[in-house]
């Protein structure tokens, strides 16, 4: 068995997953903000529980792999930023190894996570050269290469949503200006959304949410455009020229098999995927390019990424 920890800013999530990568227990608590080893703690209760009720022992244990929303030092020892987590420089593997000391421990970004779960078991199984986005608050991504997930030449993970899309642009979450994200997120989205319901007061995305834009969000943009409103079709269609203009740069860099995109504005669905292939077919420098198609595993990707983390890492 392997052990995947996915923490995010609210929940910490363990899985208990078997040779055949399938999820056999699983468990959550709750995320404090009191440090790495306070949350080494709270992980090691939750693999007690789930090992006691799987009826086996730590000896069976093979690896466990933890993801983060966050950067990861190039030794893959310490999680050097995680905002939503309050982790700065904090050693994270080494709190959690003392506390499983004959058990290798992996370290990783959540979006390289969520693209090596959707290799094993998801969207992306049988590719040798793919990448995944995640468009939610931020945007995250990772990159298949050579059928094994890629963490950069200097091992400093891939950040996607931080290559630049316009010069001087929109500010970026990561201090600077243009980044993917800053026009591909959900954030962005709802950003340019607010922006349309306040120059047309007369628009259905105004109206979706009686005058109070605090209660707008991407969902409200999509389902207004859905409906054919003008303020929110012109602005959702500029989106998807943001979104098309990324992923084909991406493509043209690494003339990938497949994109995988997740996160919750993807849950548009084929309104967002046909508008999106349609708009990479027009820039693609390649005729034969990457099938664009959405992420599946949802919810499970970061255990099952970061049960995989140790094997993935062991096949070099």
């Amino acid at each position: 068995y392997h052990i995947g920890v996915d923490i995010g800013g609210t929940n910490i999530a363990v899985g208990l997953v078997n040779e055949n990568v399938e999820i056999v227990r699983r468990g959550s608590t709750g995320f404090v903000r009191d440090g790495g080893q306070a949350t080494a703690q709270r992980i090691r209760n939750q693999i007690e529980r789930l090992i006691a009720e799987e009826g086996i022992s730590l000896s069976d244990i093979e690896s466990i792999g933890v993801v983060v929303p966050g950067s990861i030092d190039t030794l893959g020892e310490t999680v050097i930023d995680a905002y939503n987590l309050g982790f700065h420089n904090d050693p994270l593997k080494q709190h959690i190894a003392s506390l499983f000391p004959n058990i290798p421990i992996v370290l990783a970004n959540d979006a390289n996570g969520a693209a090596l779960a959707e290799l094993r078991r998801g969207a992306l199984q049988g590719c040798r050269v793919a990448a995944m986005m995640t468009l939610g608050t931020g945007v995250g991504g990772g990159l298949i290469l050579g059928g094994r997930m890629f963490n950069g030449g200097k091992n400093n993970g891939v950040e996607l949503g931080h290559m630049t899309l316009v010069n001087g642009g929109e500010p970026c979450s990561c201090g600077n200006r243009g980044c993917i994200e800053a026009y591909v997120s959900a954030t962005a989205l709802i950003r340019e959304g607010k922006r349309a319901a306040v120059q047309n007061a007369d628009s259905m995305l105004h109206a979706a949410v009686n005058g109070d834009l605090s209660k707008l969000d991407a969902k409200t943009v999509i389902d207004c455009a859905k409906m054919g409103d003008p303020a929110a079709t012109k602005t959702f269609m500029t989106y998807i020229d943001h979104l098309g203009s990324a992923v084909v740069s991406i493509i043209n860099l690494l003339d990938c098999e497949r994109i995988a995109v997740g996160g919750g504005v993807s849950a548009a669905g084929d309104f967002l995927f046909d508008l999106l292939r349609e708009n990479v077919k027009q820039k693609s420098f390649f005729e034969q390019y990457a099938d664009i198609v959405p992420a599946v595993m949802g919810n499970d990707a970061g255990i099952v990424g970061a049960a995989m983390l140790y094997s993935d890492q062991a096949a070099v």
